[in-house]
């Protein structure tokens, strides 16, 4: 090895110290010391005691823990697929040469800026039943005879929450999607039309086998954001009515800091980390471009 390539080399490691720094402080330090939490017996006064598996045992025993997972899962389930057709169906608007298109793919991004903080605080007044907008023109357009509460039942709150969730998420997606369009050639499409085929034609043949790895990024990012979920149902719903919104994110902050038990949240935190990582990796081998 030429001493020109050793300092290369050095000079190699110079540049990704910083981010190895912050990744280390911030992200790999935090995780040894959640797992090591969850073996201890952790109040927020007063000092930890070793407990073993005594909060995994916990854990498989919590009917609350399973219900917030379940409640999850449907919730990954519905929102999800809703994001991502309708990511995609604005990546293809966007993506051919429609007339102010800088307009729209701003306008499709914008929502994504905002806080989820304050989207849900901007559509919890929306969908308020005596001074929001829905009930008031659903009402205007005689559809309903009372103001609705949107928030006050599960069913509706979830979909309700999904609907904002969507408005919010969306644009992201649809960028990640734009850009795996933009990475297909023009050629391909350039001989399909040569050769007869339509817009669908393309579309199906073409675009999504050319964007498997982009579908497994979108769709990776989205599922791991769902599972993550936290802001829109405790600003929305409060996990009402009567508990029935409570998400995994938001038992493991009940537990560590409504009911001080943060062992038994990291817990929870090591278990929902694993199955994050399952999920991932079943994702990205249904996605792989040699899978049959």
């Amino acid at each position: 090895m030429t001493l020109l390539t050793r300092q290369r080399q050095l000079a190699g490691y110079w540049f990704i110290l910083p981010c190895l720094t912050v990744t280390t402080l911030f992200f790999i330090v935090p995780l040894f010391m959640t797992v090591w939490m969850s073996f201890n017996h952790w109040p927020l006064l007063g000092h930890p005691e070793f407990s073993g598996f005594s909060n995994y045992v916990d854990l498989l025993q919590d009917s609350s823990f399973w219900a917030s997972l379940w409640f999850t899962v449907k919730y990954t389930l519905v929102v999800t697929p809703a994001i991502f057709i309708l990511a995609f169906a604005l990546a293809l608007l966007v993506h051919r040469g429609v007339r102010f298109v800088g307009f729209f793919r701003t306008a499709f991004f914008l929502p994504v800026v905002i806080g989820m903080t304050a989207a849900s605080l901007l559509w919890t007044w929306m969908f308020n039943d005596q001074v929001g907008i829905f009930s008031a023109i659903l009402m205007d357009l005689h559809l309903i005879d009372e103001p609705v509460q949107w928030l006050a039942e599960t069913n509706s709150a979830l979909g309700s929450i999904v609907v904002m969730v969507l408005w919010k998420a969306a644009g992201f997606t649809m960028v990640i999607l734009l850009v795996g369009m933009q990475a297909i050639p023009q050629d391909l499409y350039e001989a399909a039309n040569l050769d007869g085929a339509g817009r669908w034609q393309q579309i199906r043949y073409i675009t999504i086998p050319m964007m498997r790895r982009t579908f497994a990024l979108a769709l990776i990012m989205s599922v791991i954001g769902s599972f993550l979920a936290f802001e829109q149902f405790y600003v929305m719903t409060r996990g009402g009515p009567f508990n029935s919104t409570i998400t995994v994110v938001h038992w493991i902050y009940r537990a560590s800091f409504t009911y001080f038990k943060l062992g038994y949240g990291a817990a929870m935190s090591v278990v929902l980390l694993l199955i994050l990582l399952a999920l991932s990796v079943l994702q990205m081998y249904l996605l792989r471009e040699d899978h049959d």
